[in-house]
């Protein structure tokens, strides 16, 4: 039974768990609780059933994605070759961020699936009204895209020729 008074002062954040998923993405290190919650007005939200397209190869990026809840690969359908097995507090797609280059792989849930999105407008929208937070935000991305960079090298080194 719900009480008939409640306390309203020591009420939990709707978005927590939201906020604590985007807390662990890179991409949004060192931001304040009130940036966090900024952008956690920002994001989409979506479920997506197992074998659900997220997005295709080849379609324009548009942003990120956050896994909730649930798994999703990522591979080429032609190929099939999977790039990544991903499940929750992972994150993909964050190149679309900065340009709208099409996709070079395809995103399929695996299971159902609870994802946040993050647009290019929305990262748009944060530096225009945000400076400070849009370049928080800008300079972490550029250090996961070149630590991403500086992995896929390690690899194409170690692979025989």
């Amino acid at each position: 039974m719900k009480p008939l008074w409640e306390n309203y002062f020591n009420k939990k954040n709707a978005d927590s768990p939201v906020i604590h998923a985007l807390q662990s993405v890179p991409v949004f290190n060192e931001l304040t609780p009130k940036q966090f919650k900024e952008i956690s007005r920002l994001i989409h939200k979506r479920n997506y059933k197992k074998g659900e397209i997220i997005f295709k190869k080849g379609s324009l990026g548009e942003g990120m994605y956050l896994i909730l809840s649930g798994s999703v690969v990522i591979k080429d359908p032609e190929s099939g070759i999977v790039f990544a097995s991903l499940t929750n507090d992972n994150f993909f797609g964050e190149m679309a961020l900065l340009d709208e280059e099409p996709r070079s792989a395809q995103a399929e849930a695996t299971s159902p699936s609870h994802l946040i999105g993050f647009f290019r407008t929305d990262l748009m929208s944060l530096i225009s009204r945000f400076p400070e937070m849009g370049n928080k935000i800008l300079l972490n991305l550029s250090q996961v895209l070149t630590e991403r960079l500086r992995e896929a090298n390690k690899l194409l080194m170690e692979k025989p020729q």
